[in-house]
């Protein structure tokens, strides 16, 4: 499956954006979904997951109460809500999907093994 995230720009602490991956080339409901992020110098890092038919989700602590991640198998995309943003969610950001059986639960472990990758899209968050 192939992978195009968009939605990235600069704003100012505390404003939201949107993020949007659309997928193509496979059925994209057959796969758990994620979204990472990567600031310069620093490892990427696990934001978000969420399984087949968006039933489960799950969260890095960082992000938790803030960003919400959701599905629509329907247009073939997955979508990150960013809130109350600050400049400590700086980075690129990146989508991701892994081939999961079950539609409910996503494959452990929810922060590894995604082995479709879209290209990055910039978030920058100024104080």
């Amino acid at each position: 499956v192939q992978l195009q995230a968009s939605g990235g720009g600069l704003v100012k602490a505390g404003d939201s954006l949107r993020l949007s991956c659309a997928a193509s080339g496979r059925p994209f409901g057959n796969y758990a979904a994620a979204w990472f992020r990567q600031a310069p110098g620093q490892d990427r890092e696990f934001v978000a997951a969420i399984s087949r038919v968006g039933s489960t989700t799950n969260y890095a602590d960082s992000v938790k109460g803030r960003f919400a991640i959701s599905r629509d198998n329907a247009k073939n995309t997955v979508d990150l809500q960013m809130n109350d943003l600050n400049p400590g969610d700086t980075a690129q950001y990146y989508c991701a999907a892994k081939n999961s059986f079950s539609t409910q639960r996503i494959p452990l472990p929810v922060n590894n093994g995604y082995n479709n990758w879209g290209q990055g899209t910039q978030v920058t968050v100024s104080s």
